[in-house]
């Protein structure tokens, strides 16, 4: 019997909100930049999986930012559509012409976002 409640003590400890779990989501993406950004010689190759994992969460973030039924602010909600419009133009010139240094921004949006998404 103890195992089952410490079995559920772990879980309920475990669950994130939905802030959180974005914010730990953009925070896994700024990693997965990162790791490519300054192990460049060995890990290039990782550029376009975290460019598409990069896209993914923020294909999520506009999509539900921008959903007419979500309650933020128009203000808010156009901000993320633009944000989410440059991210994607950033994303498109780096698969195009790769170099370490253009992850900089992606690594400092999706930081930045996650602290704010955090509470920090």
């Amino acid at each position: 019997m103890s195992y089952a409640v410490n079995a559920y003590a772990r879980a309920s400890q475990s669950v994130m909100t939905p802030r959180e779990a974005e914010s730990a989501v953009l925070m896994k993406a700024a990693q997965r930049f990162q790791l490519v950004r300054d192990n460049w010689a060995t890990h290039a190759g990782e550029l376009v999986p975290a460019l598409n994992f990069n896209q993914k969460v923020w294909a999520i973030l506009a999509t539900e930012a921008t959903d007419p039924a979500n309650p933020l602010p128009d203000d808010v909600k156009q901000g993320v559509a633009r944000l989410a419009t440059f991210v994607f133009r950033q994303m498109i010139d780096t698969m195009a012409a790769p170099a370490p240094d253009k992850l900089e921004s992606l690594i400092q949006i999706n930081h930045h976002l996650a602290a704010g998404l955090a509470g920090r």
